[in-house]
């Protein structure tokens, strides 16, 4: 049987940022402030992930006053932050069913049509990628994410948890097959994929913050992962390495000033 993600963790320069993330997660791993604290720091880190989704989605407020807010993007975000916990499990054994309840977090107050994939071929384009696919492609493709997520939960694919929570990523931002609150759902997606498939079982590093930080990249990288080519599906993977990266900085700085107390 093909593995696409096996062919796809062999591309130019993603093996290199593999084992670069690697490092970085194992370094944040071993902070003392864990042995003890790591529910709180993931708490932490959830906010500000929830706080950076938001942001992505063109809604950006203080973390001091997101609690409080009452914007349904922002509201959105929390609420999937504060689920994933719970869903992790299921993402390995029916992908689908976790992808409709976040977007029934996510889209809370933003439409009346939650958990439902979009029948219409009018999406949100936040990001200028284009038209988002009709609704035929986006369920075959959908269809076909669902299979590498569960097929990698049993074993059918030996690449990096990296590869496979870029990929999920990338196809439900580049689908949105809601229509909807798709980006929190993508990247709420990418993290718990990280979670589950072992890169960070604490889901401690912020990605959505990385994703956030590097700007302009986020969109671009986005973009050349549109074009198909085997370079640049390579360079979205390393964006996406590059934000799990500065997540674990992110995480790294709660732990430090944990500590400090």
């Amino acid at each position: 049987m093909s593995d696409p993600l096996a062919v796809i963790a062999e591309l130019p320069g993603v093996s290199e940022a593999v084992t670069d993330v690697r490092k970085a997660v194992d370094r944040l791993y071993g902070h003392r402030v864990l042995r003890r604290k790591s529910p709180e720091v993931s708490a932490r880190s959830a906010l500000r992930g929830a706080r950076a989704s938001a942001a992505l989605e063109g809604v950006d407020v203080p973390l001091a006053t997101i609690p409080e807010v009452t914007d349904p993007v922002v509201q959105g975000a929390l609420r999937v932050s504060a689920e994933l916990g719970r869903l992790g499990p299921t993402w390995r054994t029916a992908p689908r069913q976790v992808l409709a309840r976040l977007h029934t977090l996510a889209a809370a107050g933003l439409t009346e049509d939650l958990g439902r994939p979009r029948t219409g071929v009018e999406a949100p384009d936040l990001l200028g990628l284009g038209d988002a696919p009709g609704p035929e492609e986006t369920v075959a493709r959908v269809d076909g994410l669902v299979e590498l997520v569960t097929g990698s939960a049993g074993g059918s694919s030996k690449a990096p948890a990296l590869v496979l929570a870029a990929i999920v990523h990338a196809e439900l931002a580049v689908l949105r097959p809601f229509g909807s609150a798709d980006g929190v759902v993508a990247r709420a997606a990418e993290r718990l994929t990280l979670v589950e498939f072992g890169l960070d079982p604490k889901s401690l590093a912020a990605v959505e913050v990385g994703h956030l930080e590097l700007g302009t990249a986020y969109a671009e990288s986005l973009k050349a992962y549109l074009s198909g080519t085997p370079d640049g599906v390579a360079t979205w993977v390393r964006h996406c390495a590059s934000a799990i990266t500065l997540g674990v900085r992110e995480a790294t700085a709660i732990c430090e000033a944990m500590q400090r107390g």
